[in-house]
């Protein structure tokens, strides 16, 4: 018998969305999705007897975006199915399984036909909305770009609550991190009117203020002065503070320690105590963050544990701790800490070792019996992890190959406060080195990389060999050293090793450029460009320039400058790193020519009948060099000798800046050879943060004077006695990058000295010569405007002018002192403090802080290292891959402030363009 029941009244709402629809408009927090609710009984009298039918249909309504067939087959119902009507589960399997989905805000199932033993059904879905578009108020815009990306959030997708909660708690961590510990997110839904099932959310944010820390109490320390344990905490700092009424506030963890009286213990006279006592009204952070940031703490509360670890206090741990506002809505943090007994290192044995003896591994460890406990200390002595700076057990194995070597200490006793250990080795087969890949060289050839390495295939594996290889790969300044990888890949199997080496280009050639256009003074501007990975041997292969030839690392510079009549310069050079490609033995060429006329400008607007100018006074520089540096394998390969040829001709018509008179015209030739010891062991080039730089070089020319000994030539003309020059140079510069602190985050910010140490003497064989201007040395100044016209060595001081005199009282713009044509003897020290605000690849910025002290000296008898001229300030430096370096200090001279006078006259600023001067 058939029987049709009409859909609205065979209507089966198993389940709906009544009771789980939540306003987005809360406050801070979304309730998560309920479970769907449970179908209404149906009464067997109105629906029936319960039995069986089998599914003669499925339909799905009320779908917009989602596909039909695959609702179906996630409702688990399909045609030909055998169900219960009225009674059956399947139905409420089904309406769970759709609503799990999250994307229905309504899930229906009717009976909408049943013939004989047949049923048909109808699935009727309301969908979620969809976002048509979202908005963020109360904050930056860049701000709101960082959240949408960290939550995922875009146009067309469904919203739902766990959308809404997601966006809240990124929200929430966002600024959580930048120290707004109070922020709050109000979601409001608006429906859009042009759209079928569409709504606009609108994210109302509020930052609130910052959230600083105000004060960190620790109680049960008796052993520990709060300050240091503050001072461990690197991610967690008190903000500064000035006043007279200092907080009384509850410390909430619980205390038995009674504070001693300050006075009547002489606490005055102890440093710590004296600083604790003043803390509740002065404090003084210069460089610290106080923004609390949950992360760091917990991590903070680790380095507290492992202080109290390092000075014997094994058992040392925070019985609570606690955060609570202060009354001046900042955070407080109280924290009790329970020190333990200190303990002592007891017997120390050694077991499985082959390679060394106990006596030498107990001399490597360093660590006696009775030695306070430190369990930091004798990890690191052993070489639990791998440090660059090595000294360390596991570095001693590793270094011969033992890439295998497993060490672990073991507790094998406690006598009261003293612990006995026992040391176990593995040692393992030495590793030998099966295949090193290089990978990430897209414009480098492999070939030049390769030969840097110190990891041969073949030979033992090193660590110190491994560690070598990346300041190599670092030094030739064609990647990113923050990103060389360097992954050994042991195989257990045949006892070998697979290196791999990672290495991201960057981009290093330079472009100078500038130009103008000045009336009577012609074109100006320089242009310049240097290709610091060229190939020569690309030259004539016409689909490898890109604009030129490159991946071969060699060097290419070409320069041109003009200031229009009064001075033009041609320069280039060419550098082959690996002459004959087997040995590190670098070949450079360079060719310069310059000329100078100080009186062209003179010409253009002297009056008529003015004849106290000559029209055609120059002075020209024409100058080649060729060098050859090997590098050196005793005192160790660190080391590298330069042999240099040097040939500069200078001529003069009319041109006397040089203090000497009579020297106006004439040719002067200068041939000399200059070798030069250098050592550099800095781990990059462009912000070193370790190693040293150590120079020394002798110069010499034909000792034309001692070929006719009998001569004296300082009574010829002095025009003639410079025709040929003699001299003897030496010159010594040592600088030394020493980190200050531990790197910082990933990216490896650390603080940086850097100490150098410079000095210089030029002088004759002997009495019957004069020493020509040529090859001096010239002080002050940037070492940019006075760079290279009258061919010198041109060393800079900050926050001085060019000087002339040894004399600092004597002001070096009056006239021309002795010290005119240039110093025979100079020193210099300078002393930096560098931090680098970014090292990327694309732009690396640092600024520092220096002190510098400097000064030239006619002759030897005049010298005195202890009279010198003193300099402070602060500078920036931008390494631009395209540019080089661009950079500015503001130094204050401190010999050049004068009675009456203030800073402002003292002070000099200075600016640098494509190399840092001497």
């Amino acid at each position: 018998m058939k029987k049709l029941f009409p859909k609205g009244l065979l209507a089966i709402a198993l389940c709906c969305s009544a009771g789980i629809r939540v306003s987005a408009q809360q406050k801070d927090t979304v309730p998560p999705m309920q479970p769907p609710a449970s179908p209404p009984a149906v009464s067997p009298t109105s629906m029936g007897t319960p039995q069986p039918y089998e599914i003669a249909e499925i339909t799905v309504a009320g779908t917009q975006y989602l596909d039909k067939s695959l609702l179906l087959s996630l409702s688990g119902l399909s045609v030909g199915d055998k169900v219960v009507y009225p009674g059956g589960d399947q139905f409420t399997k089904a309406i769970q399984s759709l609503w799990s989905q999250r994307l229905f805000a309504d899930v229906t199932i009717y009976v909408t036909k049943i013939q004989d033993n047949k049923i048909w059904l109808e699935i009727g879905l309301t969908e979620m909305p969809r976002m048509s578009s979202f908005i963020f108020r109360g904050i930056k815009k860049s701000e709101a770009d960082d959240i949408t990306t960290k939550a995922g959030l875009r146009k067309g997708s469904v919203v739902t609550q766990s959308v809404k909660q997601n966006v809240i708690s990124v929200v929430h961590k966002f600024y959580a991190d930048k120290g707004f510990g109070n922020a709050t997110v109000k979601i409001e839904e608006k429906k859009d009117t042009g759209q079928v099932n569409a709504t606009n959310l609108v994210f109302t944010v509020n930052k609130g203020n910052k959230v600083r820390i105000n004060n960190i109490n620790i109680v049960g320390n008796y052993n520990i002065a709060s300050s240091k344990i503050k001072k461990k905490m690197k991610g967690t700092k008190e903000r500064s503070r000035f006043t007279l009424h200092p907080d009384n506030e509850h410390v909430y963890v619980d205390s038995l320690v009674q504070p001693e009286d300050f006075w009547k213990t002489y606490g005055f006279l102890q440093p710590t105590r004296a600083l604790e006592q003043l803390d509740p009204y002065f404090r003084f952070k210069l460089f610290s963050s106080a923004k609390f940031n949950e992360g760091k703490y917990i991590e903070d509360k680790g380095k507290v544990v492992g202080l109290y670890n390092s000075r014997g206090y094994r058992d040392a741990l925070i019985v609570k701790d606690t955060t609570y506002k202060s009354l001046t809505q900042n955070l407080n943090i109280d924290m009790q800490i329970s020190e333990g007994k200190k303990y002592y290192f007891g017997d120390i044995t050694w077991k499985g070792n082959t390679r060394y003896s106990d006596s030498v591994l107990t001399r490597l460890l360093g660590i006696k019996k009775g030695d306070v406990y430190n369990l930091e200390l004798l990890e690191k002595r052993l070489g639990k992890q791998m440090s660059q700076e090595g000294g360390d057990i596991s570095g001693y194995y590793m270094d011969y190959g033992y890439l295998f070597f497993q060490i672990d200490p073991v507790e094998i006793g406690i006598r009261g406060d003293t612990i006995d250990y026992e040391i176990r080795l593995r040692e393992g087969p030495q590793a030998t080195i099966k295949e090193v890949r290089i990978a990430g060289n897209e414009k480098t050839n492999e070939h030049v990389i390769r030969r840097e390495l110190r990891t041969i295939p073949g030979e033992k594996f090193s660590r110190q060999d491994l560690i070598r290889s990346n300041r190599e790969i670092a030094n030739l300044g064609f990647f990113n050293p923050e990103k060389i990888g360097m992954n050994p890949v042991p195989n257990v199997a045949d006892g070998t090793v697979d290196i791999d080496y990672t290495v991201e280009e960057k981009a290093n050639d330079q472009l100078e450029l500038s130009a103008g256009w000045g009336g009577y003074i012609g074109l100006t501007g320089t242009l310049g460009v240097t290709f610091n990975n060229f190939s020569l041997r690309n030259i004539f292969r016409k689909e490898t320039w890109d604009p030129l030839p490159s991946g071969d690392g060699q060097k290419l510079s070409i320069r041109v400058s003009s200031n229009g009549k009064a001075y033009r310069s041609y320069n280039a050079s060419f550098t082959e790193p690996w002459l004959g490609g087997k040995k590190r033995n670098q070949f450079s060429v360079s060719f310069y020519s310059s000329y100078q006329n100080p009186y062209a400008y003179n010409n253009y607007y002297k009056q008529p009948g003015d004849t106290s100018h000559s029209v055609d006074g120059h002075f020209k520089v024409l100058g080649a060099t060729v060098s050859l540096g090997k590098q050196l394998k005793w005192p160790d390969d660190y080391f590298t000798l330069i042999y240099a040829v040097n040939y500069q001709q200078y001529k003069l018509k009319n041109y006397n800046y040089f203090g000497i008179a009579g020297f106006e015209n004439g040719t002067s030739n200068n041939v000399n050879l200059k070798l030069t010891l250098a050592r550099s062991s800095v781990d990059q080039q462009i912000f070193p943060r370790s190693g040293s730089n150590f120079m020394l070089s002798a110069q010499y020319t034909p000792p034309y004077s001692l070929f006719n000994p009998q001569k004296d030539y300082t009574k010829e003309p002095i025009s003639q006695q410079f025709n040929f020059i003699e001299y003897q140079k030496y010159r010594f510069n040592a600088e030394w990058y020493v980190p200050l602190s531990r790197p910082m985050g990933s990216d490896n910010k650390t603080f940086v000295l850097k100490v150098a140490a410079k000095f210089g003497y030029i002088g004759r064989y002997n009495n019957r010569t004069t020493l020509s201007p040529f090859g001096r040395f010239e002080l002050g100044g940037d070492g940019l405007s006075n760079f290279a016209i009258y061919d010198r060595d041109i060393i800079s001081q900050r926050g001085y002018p060019v000087y002339y005199t040894s004399n600092p009282s004597v002001n070096p713009e009056n006239g021309q002192p002795a010290g005119y044509a240039g110093f025979t003897v100079f020193n210099k020290y300078v002393m930096e403090l560098r931090y680098p605000f970014s090292l990327n690849p694309s732009s690396t910025i640092f600024g520092l802080a220096f002190l510098e002290a400097a000064n030239g000296y006619a002759d030897l008898k005049d010298y005195n290292p202890f009279r010198l001229r003193r300099s402070a300030g602060i500078g920036m430096r931008f390494y631009l891959p395209m540019f080089g370096l661009l950079g500015f200090d503001y130094g204050i001279g401190f010999d050049r402030l004068q009675p009456g006078s203030g800073l402002k006259d003292a002070a000099k600023f200075t600016f640098m363009l494509g190399f840092e001067p001497e």
